[in-house]
């Protein structure tokens, strides 16, 4: 596996020209809620064809590889997210696809995949973490597009980042949800080329904070993990191959409880109608409840792709079972 970089401006300009005819640019809009020392954004990336930001990387990835490299077709590992966008991806470019996935991903996506025409393969999560982090690699003939460390990803997540820039030149601090850490440096790499005075931190699960572990520290390390209802951030550690990229770039981590996110989620839907999956409303609970949070805050919400049943409790006021 080749070790991914930060992406430069002229990589995030070609892969934003690339996407372009598949992805309108997402909305920013302000969230008013009479705070006197923060003025919050809400990039919404929910609003995506996919319902979630991993369209635009995983246009970026197919389209940067020529017609023969897909010919046998692609294939991705994720929790949800990335496998719906790959399988968008595939489809528009007639491209077979098959997603990796455990059996606890959120239903919604893997009806997602199956509905544009993926394959939907489970496997062992230990299993699925071992393919995330490049240790073992599965059998099979498709072209295996890593969702954190392919650098096609990065360039294409870094995209959101120019946007936030364009929309909000004064910004202070971006907060991002931090699950493989491909979305965070994407955007960490464009907003620090073009605003270097700007702020972004890492937002994670308490129940499963790598990041604030690894800070502190000083390296990677493997942490216990507790169950949640929130599948696409958090894990039992870092990607080793992408940690030195993020940490150069990340001023931070900020840690929300499942209290907060799903106040969050309430907050999004009651405010501006949006839905928001867990993940997704992580920034703006880090928002919210974080020290840093000062200025003109921009928070990516990542993806609105949440089963039903959940967010039903969510509105309810409870916190749904993982």
């Amino acid at each position: 596996m080749t070790a991914p970089y930060r992406p430069s401006l002229d990589e995030i300009s070609a892969a934003r020209a690339r996407i372009s005819p598949y992805v309108r640019r997402t909305p920013m809009v302000h969230l008013d809620l009479g705070l006197p020392d923060r003025q919050i954004f809400l990039k919404l990336e929910t609003l995506s064809p996919i319902g979630a930001f991993k369209l635009r990387p995983a246009l970026n990835a197919l389209l940067s590889r020529d017609r023969e490299t897909l010919a046998r077709g692609v294939a991705t590992t994720s929790s949800g997210n990335m496998a719906y966008g790959m399988a968008w991806a595939a489809s528009r470019l007639g491209v077979p696809m098959a997603a990796y996935m455990y059996s606890g991903a959120p239903q919604t996506k893997i009806d997602g995949v199956r509905r544009l025409g993926g394959e939907v393969r489970f496997i062992s999560m230990e299993t699925w973490w071992q393919y995330i982090i490049g240790a073992e690699r599965p059998d099979f003939p498709e072209l295996l597009i890593n969702p954190v460390t392919d650098q096609a990803v990065l360039s294409g997540n870094g995209s959101i980042g120019m946007e936030i820039v364009e929309d909000l030149p004064e910004v202070n601090v971006v907060l991002t949800p931090y699950g493989g850490g491909s979305m965070t440096t994407g955007v960490a790499s464009a907003v620090k080329a073009l605003r270097p005075e700007a702020k972004v931190f890492a937002v994670e699960d308490e129940n499963a904070a790598p990041v604030t572990a690894a800070l502190a520290a000083g390296r990677i390390v493997d942490i216990e993990t507790r169950p949640s209802f929130i599948k696409s951030i958090g894990g039992p550690s870092l990607v080793p191959q992408l940690w030195p990229v993020a940490r150069e770039l990340i001023d931070g981590a900020v840690q929300v409880s499942l209290e907060q996110v799903t106040e969050a989620m309430r907050l999004l839907f009651t405010k501006s109608k949006v839905v928001a999956e867990g993940a997704g409303a992580a920034s703006l609970a880090a928002a919210l409840t974080s020290e840093h949070a000062r200025g003109n805050i921009v928070c990516v919400i990542s993806g609105g792709n949440i089963d039903a049943a959940a967010y039903a409790a969510v509105l309810a006021g409870n916190i749904p079972v993982p």
